[in-house]
């Protein structure tokens, strides 16, 4: 079986200071997608935290553009034409995301880094256009995007389905919609934002805010039939107690396995 996982490199949602936005590299036999970049050039500190390589990087999925997801791929992109110009970067790098997520990525690009930065624009980096349910091979796996159906910003959902049938799916940042269904129904590992504990929704106003609830989290995977969860994007004033008082609250509702990971923590995906 190839070395198959995900290492968390931030946790939080957009306002965090005690740890950093959520983001996420999946690695699947020696291969890496790194899904969003966090709010800046932090992304290069939990990539050597994490003793990740940004060299052995060639794709980087964005789900919107929203300043906490996007602006750390801007630092990507930058470090990546750096290397290429200096002839320590081997083949292209590919960035994939809906039209917004394109748009905003390459127009920032265009505006903020110097032309022998962006003159590998097109034909060693290349920013991908995806539509609502494209499929591509991404890491030997099939990786399909969703429209998550938000109300707030255009906002893509993936599900990968590696070589052993084992179903990743990855809901973006907002509450489940009935919309992504098909893809998160079943699944063996689902991840879902889930940005305070029930208890603590006055104080936070999760719903407000398009957000949801460790209970909101679980009761959704038990309803759907996953068999781990992964709760993320979350706020940042329980770090010590985040861990045990998210699990302890999923718990109540689902009977599956449930990991509130830390920044850097490493999942692997087993096919239960």
């Amino acid at each position: 079986m190839k070395n198959r996982k995900i290492t968390i490199l931030g946790t939080g949602n957009a306002m965090v200071k005690n740890c950093y936005n959520t983001c996420f590299m999946v690695e699947n036999g020696g291969e890496y997608l790194l899904v969003d970049a966090g709010g800046g050039n932090g992304i290069f500190t939990q990539l050597d935290r994490a003793g990740l390589k940004l060299k052995k990087v060639r794709q980087m999925f964005i789900t919107h553009a929203h300043t906490d997801h996007i602006l750390g791929g801007v630092w990507i992109v930058r470090q990546i034409a750096a290397w290429m110009k200096n002839g320590k970067y081997k083949g292209d790098f590919t960035v994939y995301g809906n039209d917004k997520v394109i748009r905003t990525l390459r127009t920032i690009c265009d505006l903020t880094l110097w032309e022998k930065f962006t003159c590998f624009f097109d034909n060693r980096i290349f920013f991908r256009v995806l539509e609502d349910g494209e499929k591509l091979v991404l890491l030997g796996a099939e990786f399909q995007t969703f429209d998550i159906g938000s109300e707030k910003e255009k906002q893509f959902g993936f599900m990968m389905t590696f070589e052993d049938g084992m179903r990743l799916t990855c809901l973006g940042d907002e509450p489940y919609a009935a919309c992504s269904r098909p893809y998160a129904a079943g699944c063996d590992y689902l991840m879902s934002e889930a940005f305070c504990l029930s208890s603590d929704a006055k104080r936070y106003n999760p719903y407000e805010k398009h957000h949801s609830t460790a209970k909101d989290a679980a009761m959704l995977a038990e309803e759907l039939g996953v068999k781990n969860l992964i709760l993320y994007h979350t706020e940042d004033d329980h770090m010590e107690k985040r861990k045990k008082l998210y699990t302890k609250e999923a718990e109540e509702y689902f009977g599956g396995r449930i990991y509130v990971p830390e920044d850097l923590e490493v999942i692997p995906l087993n096919r239960n």
